[in-house]
């Protein structure tokens, strides 16, 4: 945690990557930070702002086409959340915004669009749409229960040697390969929606704990409670 100033979360592009949501995540980031005695200032960069450098966290969403077009092209031209990346900052991209990530990812008609090149993955358009909940198994270095989440898109994502799978797919399709999401250093790709972080805490902790170190346990009884129902209504028999 910087020892200047509050926690600095940012949210990149609200008014063009924030259709399904994604904004909870900044709602749980901040609640559980402040639940810990932790002081927040929260960042929402519109597209037409500079991206701050000087962030924590950075968070992105999901949109359409369109948008996320739009969206990658600004962040290519604008550079701020590399260089925030490079001085170690932490960041949550979630579907369109994962895609955005990559080397390129499909346009509206199929046609392969420049990403950003922060993770390294490339995305296409799949021949179906998936759409339902999504279940994953987490990457057991990084000690985090079971995923769970919404997905809603067209993409089909490839990872490449710079990064490793977020999570292996128990129910759903994520990336299209039997994993879903990425991880490099402390950039987090999902395609879970929900929100992500309201449907699973102890990510928003991860994210945390990559800012501030570590972290006072927090009482989410109530939560895992309500977790084992979902698990049991949507894990296959």
């Amino acid at each position: 945690m910087p020892s200047d100033s509050a926690l600095r979360i940012v949210w990149i592009y609200p008014d063009l990557l924030s259709t399904y949501g994604d904004q909870g995540n900044v709602l749980v980031l901040e609640q559980r930070a402040r639940r810990r005695g932790i002081e927040v200032e929260t960042v929402h960069v519109r597209s037409a702002d500079p991206v701050p450098e000087t962030g924590d966290i950075y968070l992105i969403g999901g949109g359409e086409d369109r948008p996320q077009i739009l969206a990658a092209e600004r962040l290519r031209r604008d550079g701020g959340l590399h260089r925030a990346i490079a001085r170690g900052a932490a960041m949550l991209a979630v579907c369109a915004g994962y895609q955005i990530m990559g080397s390129t990812f499909g346009g509206e008609e199929g046609q392969p669009v420049d990403g950003i090149g922060l993770l390294d993955i490339a995305s296409t358009r799949g021949p179906a749409r998936a759409v339902g909940e999504l279940v994953a198994e987490v990457d057991s270095a990084l000690n985090l229960p079971t995923l769970t989440g919404f997905e809603n898109h067209m993409g089909v994502t490839h990872l490449g040697q710079g990064v490793k799978p977020l999570s292996r797919t128990v129910v759903g399709t994520g990336n299209g390969d039997g994993f879903e999401g990425c991880y490099a250093g402390h950039i987090v790709g999902t395609y879970l929606h929900g929100p992500a972080l309201a449907r699973n805490p102890a990510l928003a902790d991860l994210l945390l704990h990559w800012s501030v170190g570590e972290l006072t346990p927090l009482d989410d009884s109530w939560y895992n409670a309500l977790r084992q129902e979902r698990l049991a209504a949507v894990m296959p028999s």
